[in-house]
């Protein structure tokens, strides 16, 4: 028996611009379901008619159960590791105020006498690399192509600019991407893990030390996704060297990251099904005494300790980027998951009305054959 009802468009040149035509919807559903609130579409010259059977239909549907049973576990694994990466971020947190702390005390000390330290050394900009952080697969909605178009707009700056730069890639999708195109200078690729570690952060702090103080480049910035919230995260550019003498890091427009607030998110039960509630946690830090001396040279902790501080704020970094581009994920599976819903309910009313005219069709013949007989 043929399905009257289900249409495939298919255009006769879909062009790359038309992004209508070509959509990750139509790789789910090539039927075109009629809407119960309108009338019989217009079919066009170029409209093919798929025929089916009722069995086609059942399998129809069992795949599409399945592919939201999928996308459904999908969403609450990336909703559990953003949880994780959450915690990885605050339980960091102390660590890295008590040193914001000491190097602000160091830096008092030393604020009347004249020392060089390469780290915080200012100099005329003639180059700059870009360390752009991505991530390590897809199905994550647009998290890796919002950074590369940062990363992109920032190049042009710099070119505008009549500056010179290189870009230290992070992550296989970053890599993949900046492998193709020759054209973009790249001092060096490096692969990403699914928990950020602190040799990671090493490796990464290594190459840009290396770069900075032997004056291949006279400034390091910083390209990544700062975790927001579940439905939200924003591409950031931050500087990353020279470092201030107080530790911190600040973005491209002089303005100091204050990242003492982080949204906390656990899983709970809501009507039978895991939801996820957000709260506000504040992490509280000691004050530094101000009557601690210091056995050693200030200078020789304020070198000791800089490194220090450049390789957690490069972990701190990658560890954002993960809680972010794993809260895209959780929305992107959410999203396929609802959407597998609404096809199985548009499938289902095709199928039980197909199945309804079969089941009268075949009542019809038995009587027509019954009055025959009479």
């Amino acid at each position: 028996m043929s399905c009257s009802n289900l249409t495939m468009w298919v255009p006769s040149k879909p062009s790359l611009s038309d992004t209508s035509a070509i959509s990750s919807r139509s790789f789910i559903c090539p039927f075109h379901l009629p809407n119960s609130s309108s009338s019989t579409p217009s079919r066009s010259p170029t409209s093919t008619q798929i025929q089916c059977s009722l069995r086609d239909l059942r399998d129809r549907i069992d795949s599409v159960k399945n592919t939201q049973k999928i996308t459904e576990a999908m969403k609450l694994v990336a909703a559990a590791k953003v949880r994780r990466a959450q915690e990885a971020v605050v339980n960091a947190r102390p660590f890295s105020e008590t040193l914001v702390g000491v190097l602000y005390n160091i830096n008092e000390q030393l604020l009347t006498e004249d020392i060089d330290i390469p780290l915080t050394k200012v100099r005329p900009v003639k180059k700059v690399a870009l360390v752009v952080v991505t991530g390590d697969r897809g199905l994550c909605g647009g998290f890796n192509n919002a950074i590369i178009k940062k990363a992109e707009a920032r190049i042009r700056e710099l070119k505008g600019l009549g500056l010179d730069y290189t870009v230290i890639s992070v992550g296989k999708k970053g890599n993949s991407y900046f492998g193709r195109r020759p054209y973009i200078p790249v001092d060096k690729f490096l692969e990403g893990s699914n928990l950020p570690t602190a040799k990671e952060a090493q490796a990464i702090a290594d190459d840009v030390f290396s770069l900075f103080v032997s004056e291949e480049v006279d400034k390091v910035e910083l390209l990544y996704t700062k975790f927001v919230s579940l439905v939200k995260s924003n591409p950031v550019i931050h500087t990353l060297l020279p470092l201030s003498p107080k530790g911190e890091i600040c973005d491209i427009n002089g303005i100091c990251v204050d990242a003492a607030e982080d949204e906390f998110f656990r899983l709970t039960t809501k009507e039978g099904k895991l939801t996820v509630e957000r709260d506000v946690v504040r992490t509280e830090t000691s004050d530094f005494s101000p009557i601690l001396q210091f056995e050693q040279d200030p200078v020789q902790i304020l070198d000791a300790l800089l490194p220090l501080y450049l390789n957690s704020q490069i972990l701190r970094s990658l560890q954002e980027s993960l809680a972010s581009e794993l809260a895209a994920r959780m929305s992107a599976m959410s999203n396929a998951t609802d959407n597998a819903k609404e096809l199985k309910k548009n499938l289902s009313r095709v199928y039980n009305r197909k199945r309804q005219a079969k089941i009268t069709g075949e009542i019809l013949e038995i009587v027509a054959g019954a009055d025959a007989l009479v």
